[in-house]
């Protein structure tokens, strides 16, 4: 059981290492938090049209651009581009982008995701030339 136990937490080691997780992670967190203080009745919402509407359209969108970058990494900077404007965004059509934090969780995690790269190999130091 120690076993299956250690290869699952090599194989999320691997996986958090080769992706743009903690980007993702909190891009998700952003537009979850603009997405739950977008929540009202669903009657409220029909009634006010767009409006309403646009808290969840931006909340999920958000949610959506933290979680493809997860299974495609090739596709960070498209992803966070249009996740941080998405949060920028939701400043204006819902509640203060979830009273700010949704909007700054938002737009920090688009930025790490836009800045992360492929980790590389370390180069070895050349050999020093005996004389």
């Amino acid at each position: 059981m120690l076993s299956r136990a250690a290869h699952a937490r090599a194989w999320f080691r691997a996986f958090r290492r080769t992706r743009p997780f903690w980007g993702g992670l909190w891009l998700i967190a952003g537009g979850w938090t603009v997405l739950k203080f977008s929540l009202s009745s669903l009657q409220l919402i029909v009634s006010t049209g767009f409006g309403g509407v646009a808290g969840y359209l931006v909340g999920g969108g958000m949610i959506l651009c933290g979680l493809i970058p997860l299974a495609l990494p090739g596709q960070r900077y498209t992803f966070g581009l249009i996740g941080t404007v998405l949060a920028v965004v939701s400043l204006v059509v819902s509640n203060l982008g979830g009273f700010l934090l949704g909007m700054l969780l938002g737009v920090l995690g688009g930025s790490m995701m836009v800045g992360w790269g492929v980790r590389r190999p370390r180069r070895r130091a050349p050999a020093e030339a005996e004389g």
